[in-house]
């Protein structure tokens, strides 16, 4: 099963993304956590060092591999070059374990757009529709922020698209525009999670404004989760209350994908 989780940014998406990652790899499944937003924050999120994170390299990053496998150098627009480079052995060569659960750390060129028709760009869209090819098997994708991410290429084979709000206009805007695009790509379900709720008014208002979209479950505003993020620790650890939360999230979801 592969989970992608979007959002407006600052929502509280790769909160989700990291509990989520956790539970599933509680219940004993194969996890690939994939940060796919050029501002990578989910290492943190799992509860990863700071020295560890520093040691991360990002695959968009990985020139040489990139040239060996599209045979292209990265950063050159056009030219010739392989659209369906192999990409199988990514996950497991270029991950770091954290609990059980394996990271990929995208990343994204200094040179390029994210739509660009460039090296880089294609390796990393292959590698996102690859992923997921084992029955036992959950990729979780913590996506870009906003709207610009959303291609074919990296909606494809995603079996929940799940969009992270919270109780404000701007936040809902985003949400129904990647429910119109997610839709053109030939996603059918959008569903909602609302974050940083305090109250049954906050949902209500986010009820009134997803515009058909499914509300599967919320996480409540925690002082614990903001204490685990200053600690630069993993929420899954600290915020008992949010856990819960996702857990109902979780089965929403796995719900969702059987029916």
């Amino acid at each position: 099963m592969k989970i992608a989780i979007t959002g407006k940014g600052g929502v509280g998406k790769t909160t989700l993304s990291a509990i989520l990652s956790y539970l599933y790899a509680r219940d004993g499944r194969r996890v690939i956590a994939v940060d796919a937003d050029p501002d990578a924050n989910l290492a943190s999120a799992l509860g990863l060092s700071q020295q560890k994170i520093n040691a991360i390299k990002p695959i968009a990053e990985m020139s040489e591999l990139i040239e060996q496998r599209t045979g292209s150098k990265p950063g050159s627009m056009g030219g010739v070059f392989k659209l369906n480079p192999r990409v199988d052995d990514i996950p497991e060569a270029c991950s770091v374990d954290i609990d059980g659960i394996r990271l990929l750390v995208m990343g994204k060129s200094k040179e390029a757009s994210s739509g660009c028709y460039c090296p880089e760009n294609v390796f990393l869209k292959r590698l996102l529709k690859h992923l997921v090819l084992e029955p036992d098997m959950v990729v979780i994708v913590d996506m870009e922020a906003g709207i610009e991410h959303l291609t074919r290429g990296t909606a494809e084979a995603v079996d929940a698209f799940v969009v992270v709000v919270e109780p404000g206009t701007r936040s809902l805007q985003t949400a129904r525009t990647i429910r119109g695009m997610a839709n053109t790509l030939g996603i059918k379900d959008v569903f909602v999670v609302a974050s940083k709720v305090r109250d049954s008014a906050d949902i209500d208002f986010i009820k009134a404004n997803i515009e058909g979209m499914n509300l599967i479950g919320y996480i409540s505003f925690s002082a614990d989760i903001v204490k685990a993020d200053i600690s630069a620790a993993a929420p899954f650890h600290y915020a008992l209350n949010a856990v819960i939360e996702a857990e109902i999230i979780k089965k929403s979801i796995e719900e969702a994908v059987n029916h």
